[in-house]
């Protein structure tokens, strides 16, 4: 019997290509055994979500089972018989399978199959600027895996889907609409294409290469594919390359090597696409000359550039913070500062003891009484990447009795508060290496995070065993890993002002 094109497949294919092929044909053996700390918490929490969802919905059949054919029998007895709602029911045709979360009857007859989800319904929201956002490529996709398998076995007539989401908002996906204003391609249409890629690579009649990308870290096949690229001087190991452009270059420069990418003749390729609109696609001049130039600084120079000199603001107090965050619970346990002042340095964390609001926000109120103890104008903050102050204005709108907006907007005015990743080390600055991550840029600095396996993830995974057995242990360890990479911050910034 051929392998099953199900939901989680789709999602792996998403998430990577090439994980489709590797986990059916890749060296097994080279495959991690034991599932990433933090996969292995997103799915729990996933889990716990659904239970917590159903004990509200009520009365419900409860197919859940590890017997797929018993399932399935049941399933079709059940839709045929018109009950209500069904939990965790087996739909199968064809060479696709779907297990939805909830099957449940419409008016008509027929059945919309809902997925719950602990993410947001939708991507691209932001309540605090009040942007509505878009579907979910993933979350499209699996609704219309149910959605045409129901269609097809006759207890469905339009191509439409339900996602739950984390807020309990109930948002539909029209899955005939198109994907954006300017992209016509209907989400049916997107769905279609990556079924039948996903497909191919599942019966080995089409096989792709590892690359290199964001999502890697969490895979089992991590260290394996990472290998296989840094052996080869891929062109996905070249920092924010990616697979998308890695294979745009491959396809039309005949290309495999960072080696390679460092020799390419842009005039001349300039000149082919003024001929011809097709060639290299989205990678224009500037594109190319960032890419030849960071291979070149990745295989041959091996030193860190900064392309101009940097001025950071000046003032008696320099704070170097950074905060923990569980976004499963949209949840900030801890805000680090490790200040620096007349020579003198000194870490102060202010923690959530448990993931109650209360908790929440006496140690967000406790990291603004600090801040305003604080010299109005004596002090610059410095912190990586736009996630603290994103952060913070939702923290605003929920807790506005401990930090007005006007407050907040001081705080983070760019004449004081500098983003090193934006303001800087994106802009301003190249490395030798694959990630531009402060703990692979720190790293390469010469700094050492104490914890032997240091990651946000993994900081998440401590904070939710520490919930559960209270041991001041893994508190500590949560502290001591934020104290570390506030300290990293700092180390960056100091660079990036000597040189």
């Amino acid at each position: 019997m051929a392998t099953l094109v199900t939901a989680s497949k789709l999602y792996d294919f998403f998430q990577c290509p090439h994980r489709v092929w590797r986990d059916k044909y890749g060296p097994q053996e080279e495959k991690d055994p034991e599932p990433n700390p933090f996969v292995q918490l997103l799915w729990e929490k996933g889990i716990q979500r659904e239970k917590d969802v159903v004990k509200q919905l009520g009365a419900l059949l409860d197919l859940s089972s590890i017997n797929k054919e018993d399932q399935f029998r049941k399933t079709i007895e059940s839709m045929k018989a018109g009950v209500p709602l069904i939990y965790h029911g087996y739909i199968r045709w064809e060479n696709l399978a779907g297990e939805p979360d909830l099957l449940r009857k419409n008016g008509d007859g027929t059945y919309l199959p809902i997925d719950i989800k602990s993410g947001r319904g939708l991507e691209g929201v932001d309540e605090v600027e009040g942007e509505s956002g878009k579907p979910k490529k993933h979350y499209a996709a699996q609704l219309a895996l149910y959605s045409e398998i129901l269609i097809a076995l006759g207890f469905a007539k339009d191509r439409v889907g339900e996602i739950y989401d984390i807020d309990s908002k109930e948002v539909i996906y029209n899955l005939d609409e198109p994907m954006g204003i300017k992209n016509k391609q209907t989400w049916w249409q997107m769905y279609q294409d990556t079924k039948n890629e996903t497909g191919l690579l599942i019966e080995n009649k089409l096989k792709n290469d590892p690359a290199l990308i964001g999502a890697c870290k969490y895979c089992p096949w991590y260290k394996s594919c990472k290998r296989w690229c840094v052996e080869r001087k891929d062109l996905s190991t070249e920092f924010s390359l990616g697979r998308s452009k890695r294979d745009t270059l491959r396809q039309d420069l005949g290309i495999e090597t960072i080696e390679e990418l460092e020799r390419i003749d842009i005039p001349s390729l300039l000149e082919k696409k003024a001929r011809d609109k097709s060639f290299l696609p989205r990678l224009a001049e500037s594109s190319l000359n960032t890419l030849k130039k960071r291979a070149n600084i990745l295989y041959s120079t091996k030193k860190p550039v900064i392309y101009s000199p940097i001025t950071f603001p000046s003032a008696p107090y320099e704070l170097y913070f950074d905060i923990e965050d569980d976004p499963t619970q949209g949840f900030v346990y801890l805000h680090g500062v490790y200040e620096r002042h007349n020579g003198k340095e000194q870490f102060i964390p202010f923690v959530a003891r448990d993931n109650t609001s209360e908790a929440e926000k006496q140690a967000w109120t406790e990291f603004w009484q600090y801040i305003k103890s604080l010299p109005k104008d004596g002090y610059c903050s410095y912190f990586y990447s736009k996630h603290e102050p994103t952060t913070y204005k939702r923290m605003q709108q929920q807790y506005p009795d401990v930090v007005s907006m006007d407050e907040l907007e001081y705080f983070f005015d760019p004449s004081r508060a500098v983003d090193l990743y934006y303001g800087h080390v994106l802009k301003n600055t190249d490395w030798p290496l694959s990630s531009y991550s402060l703990k692979e840029i720190a790293q390469y600095l010469g700094f050492n995070w104490r914890d032997k396996t240091p990651s946000g993830a993994l900081s998440i995974q401590w904070f939710n065993e520490y919930l559960v057995d209270k041991d001041p242990a893994k508190l500590q360890r949560i502290v001591d890993y934020n104290e570390d990479d506030c300290k990293a911050t700092m180390v960056l910034k100091d660079f990036l002002q000597k040189n």
